[in-house]
């Protein structure tokens, strides 16, 4: 809801036509109208809401009527999840509770309030162990229900849409969160659409900047763009006419995220993306029947047209991605000499993937579809995670986020049966997805009849047979290996249950070796032990103990017979001296400013040599855009937004990061890499370091520059004061004449 066009209307007046809109919306669909118990809900949301303001000025009762809008209209759901969408907010906010909910509006919708109201506030709390809690909420209600992670998807998509009323600081971890958790929760239910918002939302709070200029470059080539799709389409159409077909084509552009996100994957500056545009041919098929047979013989019909890519062929029509994404891909060369990517879908198709087919899962008139198998062996994957409780909760975190991001492939059995894995899956990750049994006794594979090790990748198409054996064991190192969350999850579970009933065998063996040379089993006891078998604690000795890598013996005997009374001695004034120094340490230390959160920190020369940190993995420098992230220790570490660190910090612990900006005046000098690529040519060397340090007077601490037929590619370390500099190195750069890329890298 768009506040300037509301400014003229009372609260009542925005209230009743933002519910009218709701109504409208809700009416134009196929549902079953059931108008009564939307306005039933709207009306109990609006008394238990009324008179609260959003941090935007609207009344609170705004923002469950646009989630209902999203719901309805985005997802395509029906008056169940339009009534809960607009009472999702009352049992958290107000004084009702879900037993209020249940006696006026049943048991179904009362249920799916009460899953949104477990999983409120945002995913993560104070700590990461509560954040792994509530993920863990969040996953076992979906797998409840999912309506609960589609109306929180939807209510996610409208705070970031009015994400621009709250301060700096709560923005980032807002968005941090959203890219780490929403956007792939999103794209695993198949809703392109809200993925792809989500996604630009979140990149244009990052970096305001980058986000406008790449909207500017869009918008200045948009004319050429449009000639190419016309010249392109135009033979397409006419063969699309002549076979009959009732069809529409449209242009498809990448969007902003995706296209900053290839620039920084491929290091191309905006100019030399050349798949910013593709094609999607979207036809209405004679009968169901012959849907899919339609998609190939429109693939065959462009294909005499224009020369497919042999490679780039993409089925999705036979065998459908796990979110139920169904179209076939196809690479053709234009004309003008690029390739386009041609995407055909039926209409089915069409809304599947664009609204996700978790829509039409269930929920719609008529129940279920054949596409349920999918989703219902996700949500089986997710719920044997959990049955498997994890102590560390960022890694609860990560292993399911691994199972989020999967892109798919897909693999048969000895017996042709096909099975979805994640891409990058191993053949140790197929054994453990067959049976825990299967993995934990696995000793190789044999690929396409060929024998491999348990590490070897597997590819789509790839058959795969495991071979076992009774006395193999799990081994510590597979973990490096496996990458789907169930085989990472049972090996360490399996590694911890031995690591156990290894150290209680090393404490029988100790105990018994106590007890013959009469020496008493105290600590500073067992610590020598540890100390002569480089153990790094008590229980790592144990379990090598019980493991038998080394056995009790006379060195063991020396080193506990050794004078006591001396060793006392020392070993007591060693632990009363480490006291004194840690009684004595908070009085040097500096007392510490409190930090307001809610306040942008400025990043001046004084404070960034004084107060402040910057982050090794990601050496910001001033002009690149950064946050804070206060430490347990109260430290500031200075990061970039979009670093890998600082993202993974954003979603874990999003109370602690601090907006951030430069205040410096080119007095303090920041080391950079820049990367320099281009043919190699006598003096080439001569005429970089020329312009880096006569013309611009710069001092490069390091270059290191390799030549390999007649290509060179060289790294070179140098200090700056800011990002002007770096743009005005590389710029100058540009113009020496074999010299065709430069840009900053990381170390």
């Amino acid at each position: 809801m768009d506040i300037d066009k509301n400014e003229h209307l009372t609260d009542e007046e925005m209230i009743e036509q933002g519910f009218q809109e709701l109504l409208n919306d809700y009416l134009a669909t196929r549902h079953r109208k059931r108008v009564e118990i939307i306005t039933k809900a709207f009306n109990f949301a609006n008394q238990a809401h009324k008179g609260i303001k959003r941090l935007s000025g609207e009344p609170y009762i705004m923002h469950p009527i646009e989630v209902a809008r999203i719901v309805c209209n985005e997802i395509g759901l029906g008056s169940t999840s339009i009534c809960s969408a607009l009472l999702h907010d009352v049992v958290e906010d107000t004084d009702y509770t879900v037993e209020d909910i249940e006696n006026i509006f049943g048991p179904k919708i009362a249920q799916i309030v009460s899953g949104l109201t477990k999983i409120s506030g945002g995913i993560f709390g104070e700590h990461a162990s509560a954040q792994a809690e509530n993920f863990k909420k969040l996953l076992l209600t979906m797998s409840d229900d999912i309506r609960v992670i589609l109306i929180k998807i939807a209510d996610r998509l409208h705070n970031m849409r009015t994400l621009g009323s709250q301060p700096p600081n709560k923005q980032y971890k807002i968005t941090g969160e959203t890219l780490y958790i929403y956007a792939p929760l999103a794209n695993r239910l198949g809703l392109n659409k809200i993925k792809t918002e989500l996604e630009n939302l979140s990149f244009k709070y990052e970096h305001p900047e980058i986000y406008n200029e790449i909207q500017g470059k869009l918008k200045a080539t948009e004319a050429h763009r449009d000639e190419v799709f016309k010249n392109f389409t135009a033979p397409i159409r006419a063969q699309l006419d002549k076979m009959g077909l009732k069809y529409e084509i449209i242009a498809r552009v990448k969007s902003i995220y995706s296209i900053w996100n290839k620039m920084q994957t491929k290091h191309l500056p905006f100019e030399e993306i050349y798949d910013l545009l593709a094609v999607r041919i979207i036809f209405t098929p004679k009968n169901e029947e012959e849907e899919l047979n339609e998609c190939f013989n429109i693939y065959v019909s462009i294909s005499k047209i224009y020369r497919p890519h042999p490679d780039r062929l993409r089925d999705w029509v036979s065998h459908p991605k796990a979110n139920g994404y169904q179209a076939l891909h196809v690479t053709l060369m234009g004309s003008n000499g690029q390739w386009i990517e041609v995407q055909i879908r039926s209409d089915r198709m069409n809304e599947v993937a664009e609204q996700g087919f978790a829509a039409h899962w269930k929920y719609k008139e008529g129940g279920g579809s054949e596409d349920e198998g999918e989703l219902e062996k996700w949500l089986g994957t997710i719920k044997e995670i959990l049955d498997d409780p994890q102590p560390d909760a960022i890694d609860f975190l990560d292993t399911i986020k691994l199972n989020l991001f999967a892109s798919e492939i897909f693999v048969f059995t000895p017996k042709g049966e096909i099975k979805t894995m994640p891409q990058n899956s191993t053949a140790l990750d197929f054994a453990f997805s067959i049976h825990t049994y299967l993995g934990s006794h696995c000793i190789g594979a044999k690929v396409n009849h060929k024998l491999v090790p348990l590490s070897h990748k597997l590819e789509s198409g790839d058959q795969v047979e495991i071979l076992t054996s009774r006395s193999q064991k799990v081994k510590p190192e597979w973990e490096t290996f496996v990458t789907t969350a169930k085989a990472k999850a049972k090996i360490s579970a399996i590694l911890k249950k031995e690591q156990r009933n290894a150290q209680k065998d090393g404490e029988a063996i100790m105990l018994e070796f106590f007890k013959n040379e009469e020496i008493r089993p105290e600590s500073a006891n067992i610590d020598k032990l540890c100390k002569l078998h480089n153990s790094a604690n008590k229980e790592e000795f144990l379990a090598n103990l019980g493991n038998n890598v080394f056995v009790l013996g006379e060195a063991d005997k020396n080193v506990l017979n050794e004078k006591q009374s001396t060793n006392w001695k020392k070993y007591l004034k060693f632990s009363f001296g480490t006291s004194k120094d840690q009684k004595e340490k908070p009085e040097e230390k500096q007392p510490i400013e409190a930090i307001d959160k809610k306040k942008i920190l400025t990043l001046t020369e004084d404070t960034i040599q004084k107060s402040y940190k910057i982050a090794g993995c990601c050496k910001p420098i001033p002009g690149d855009d950064v946050l804070g992230y206060m430490d347990e220790n109260n430290d500031i570490i200075i990061h970039k937004r979009q670093c890998p660190i600082a993202n993974k910090l954003k979603s874990s612990f999003g109370n602690r990061i601090i907006a951030a900006n430069w205040d410096t005046h080119k007095t303090l000098y920041f080391p950079i890499f820049l990367y320099v690529k281009g043919f190699d040519s006598v003096g080439l060397l001569n005429q970089v370091t020329e312009v880096i340090s006569r013309q611009l007077n710069v001092n490069i601490q390091r270059v290191n520059i390799e030549a390999n037929d007649g290509i060179f590619e060289g790294r070179i370390k140098l200090f700056v004061h800011d990002v002007d500099d770096v743009k005005t190195i590389c710029d100058n750069l540009r113009k020496i004449k074999d010299v065709k890329e430069v840009k900053r890298i990381e170390e």
